[in-house]
């Protein structure tokens, strides 16, 4: 692409690299100039404008981003994903409903060493997302990129998927809350309903017992539909061998995951009942803030597997932000210089 500035007399066909404001109306940046284009601004006493042409074999920005855009999703209904319409040079990839996104980091970031005129930019990796959410864009920076950059895109993307929404396949989730006197109660219910129901799931049924490890064993082995087991606990689990986990144990489950590397939402832990998966929750699980919680309970409701070393990868990136009402705070010194 040649770029720069040009006789008024040579712009014709040119792209517009400028707005330009006339009297008669302003021309926008990225449009074709025409003969009558070219006229206007004569009118108004310019002689040079800056202008983008193509050079043989380039293609011309919104043509190639429809065409990366196409090869990174070839399937968008398979992929549930919703592409738009370039404009600008740029395409937006959509969520068509709940669920978490995966992509091929390495094969993305090979993506975007092609040209730097060419450019995708997404959410991180397993980001939960609602409906009609932006999981990614192609944007072209430049008005034209060469056909051989659109061309290594499209055969870099052909072998395999590389972006994709897994949407929610769980329905349903049961909460069981465990009280002690004076403590927390059913406080924080509504915030996880709200998380059950952004993935689209139905939180169909709340229970209260005591904070005691056979009468939490007697509820998780009463006959439920759910798919999913939900368990607050009065009192923070600080053991594997704690209340909740020790009654998932004896109820006839197992609990596979104890602890994770992520602040706040470090005392979870994972597990599975009857062949449904049990996820005991954090106590921050009670704020609406984001927390370690959220990570596990969306791939969970996506059907993905979550391991140790999954969990144990959290950490890189873990560290989420500060709650202000925490009762000690992570910074020893906030406490200790605290009028």
């Amino acid at each position: 692409m040649k770029f720069g500035k040009v006789d008024l007399e040579e712009a014709e066909g040119a792209i517009l690299a400028h707005s330009v404001a006339l009297s008669s109306g302003r021309l926008r940046k990225g449009q074709v100039l025409s003969a009558d284009d070219i006229s206007a601004m004569a009118e108004a006493g310019m002689t040079e404008v800056i202008v983008a042409r193509l050079a043989p074999g380039d293609i011309d920005e919104n043509t190639a981003a429809a065409r990366v855009a196409a090869a990174l999703v070839p399937d968008p209904d398979a992929a549930n994903l919703q592409i738009t319409e370039a404009f600008t040079g740029r395409v937006n990839l959509l969520a068509t409903g709940p669920g978490v996104v995966r992509l091929d980091a390495a094969r993305l970031q090979a993506l975007n060493r092609i040209d730097p005129m060419l450019t995708l930019a997404t959410v991180p990796n397993y980001r939960q997302m609602s409906a009609g959410g932006m999981v990614a864009t192609v944007k072209i920076i430049s008005y034209a990129v060469p056909g051989s950059a659109v061309e290594a895109a499209e055969s870099l993307l052909a072998d395999a998927p590389s972006l994709r929404l897994e949407r929610t396949r769980l329905c349903t989730a049961r909460l069981i809350v465990t009280q002690i006197p004076g403590g927390a109660g059913e406080k924080g219910v509504k915030a996880i309903r709200d998380r059950v129901e952004a993935l689209g799931m139905d939180l169909t049924e709340t229970r209260t017992v005591a904070h005691d490890r056979a009468a939490l064993t007697a509820e998780l082995q009463k006959d439920a539909p759910e798919d999913l087991v939900l368990i607050l606990t009065g009192s923070a689990t600080s053991d594997p061998d704690d209340v909740a986990p020790g009654a998932v144990r004896d109820a006839g489950g197992q609990v596979t995951r104890f602890g994770m590397p992520v602040d706040p939402g470090n005392l979870l832990f994972l597990g599975d009942l009857s062949d449904r998966p049990v996820i005991g929750l954090p106590g921050c699980a009670r704020s609406p803030s984001l927390n370690g919680a959220d990570w596990i309970l969306s791939r969970i409701a996506c059907g993905l597997p979550v391991s140790g070393d999954d969990i144990a990868g959290m950490g890189v990136g873990g560290l989420l932000k500060e709650i202000p009402t925490r009762p000690q705070p992570r910074d020893r010194s906030r406490r200790l210089n605290k009028p």
